[in-house]
């Protein structure tokens, strides 16, 4: 039986702990990004650091996913908020007394994004549990929204912040927020079961609960090729930026505050499709036309951006901002909740991998060419490539794909 309301105990206190700990995490990152190039002055070093952030995002899930599809997640989740708050703490405390060390950092970063992919798992595994019955829809929006809306509220706070209390102090304040968080996370009630049958912790039980996760995705053609696509279209898009830096940097008319009102636009078209996401519900029957009609959408609105004046540029991005929100909310929902609960943590996994997997691969191969060829004509391609492979899976596999949105049955 459907619920008649979103706003239950444990939504309302998930959804309270998951801004405490966005709030904390934009307000860091944003500092210590900065304090890296303040203290290097090379744009190498910055990125070395974003590179090393994405291997644990490869590794841990693959690793930590098993165990989580068999053991209760609410304590993983707490227990990774507690020991961040700790490391943010002390890291904070030490800028306060000690001068900054780069190779420190790069360690340091490594362990934060190791409990970030793990912590991450957790919550993605355990975040379908605490939706009531039939608001799975609504649930997804509020999820995809909370971090977008945090991110325009807390940025000029936590410039201003690092400007007068420094980012010693800042990161101390990301700990505290983090140890709320966890506070919060532990008055969680909900109901989880122990998988463990008699069974004792092993490598070799740990490796037959990964291949039991691969064959369930061989022969899940919808998941499959869904997982390939995000991989393609979020790789694709990944390497847009360094373009899009490039073209208002070096094109007469344009300049990076120009480029800065994109990501205006998008959050006010994601702001507008959530209300509407929020308060529509779309029949199931519906639900693959629209994702597909929306991914089309999206790779066309690549392909011509950088052609377009400036305010049509503007309202691409508001466009892409508004449909992207939709069709990402239905296919969360749909996805999450299709996906059997004993097997969510290896399949969230996975996705993961293969994401960060194709991020890492066609960032590089659209930056390279990127540097072969005019920008314009850069995007186009890899939008127009993005654009076959969504034929070439969605559409190709789509009885399957829209078994995902059927079958769920969400709301």
């Amino acid at each position: 039986m459907a619920a008649t309301t979103l706003w239950t105990r444990d939504f309302t206190l998930v959804t309270v702990a998951s801004a405490l700990g966005a709030i904390g995490s934009i307000a860091g990152s944003f500092a210590l990004s900065f304090l890296v190039f303040d203290e290097t002055g090379s744009t190498l070093a910055s990125a070395l650091v974003l590179a090393i952030q994405l291997v644990p995002y490869f590794v841990v899930p693959i690793a930590a996913a098993p165990w989580m599809d068999r053991l209760p997640r609410k304590p993983f989740l707490v227990a990774g908020d507690c020991v961040n708050a700790v490391l943010y703490a002390l890291a904070g405390l030490y800028l306060m007394r000690c001068s900054f060390s780069y190779v420190g950092y790069l360690v340091f970063s490594l362990i934060i994004s190791s409990l970030g992919a793990f912590d991450e798992l957790a919550y993605n595994s355990m975040y379908p549990k605490l939706i009531p019955q039939g608001m799975e829809q609504r649930g997804y929006t509020v999820s995809s929204m909370l971090y977008p809306v945090m991110n325009v509220v807390m940025m000029p706070v936590a410039g201003v912040l690092y400007e007068t209390v420094g980012v010693g102090w800042v990161l101390v304040a990301q700990g505290c927020l983090s140890a709320a968080a966890a506070a919060v996370e532990s008055r969680i009630r909900v109901r989880e079961e122990r998988r463990m049958n008699g069974e004792r912790a092993s490598l070799a039980l740990w490796w037959a609960d990964v291949r039991e996760a691969a064959r369930y995705l061989r022969d899940e053609r919808g998941l499959a090729n869904m997982y390939a696509y995000q991989a393609v279209t979020n790789g694709v898009a990944s390497g847009y930026a360094p373009l899009l830096v490039a073209y208002f940097s070096t094109t007469p008319g344009l300049s990076p505050a120009l480029y800065a009102l994109f990501s205006v636009a998008e959050f006010a078209g994601r702001s507008l499709g959530g209300v509407v996401q929020y308060r529509l519900r779309v029949p199931d029957e519906r639900k693959f036309g629209i994702c597909f009609g929306v991914y089309n959408l999206y790779e066309l609105m690549d392909m011509v951006l950088l052609w377009l004046p400036y305010p049509l540029m503007l309202a691409n991005r508001a466009a892409v901002g508004f449909c992207g929100i939709n069709s990402a909310t239905l296919r969360q929902a749909a996805v999450q909740t299709y996906l059997p609960d004993e097997l969510r943590a290896r399949m969230n996994a996975f996705e993961g991998a293969i994401v960060v997997a194709g991020r890492s691969a066609l960032t590089l191969v659209v930056g390279a060419l990127g540097e072969v060829m005019d920008v314009r004509a850069c995007m186009t391609i890899a939008a127009g490539c993005a654009l076959a492979v969504c034929w070439a899976t969605v559409w190709r596999a789509r009885t399957d794909v829209r078994r995902l949105f059927v079958a769920s049955g969400v709301a």
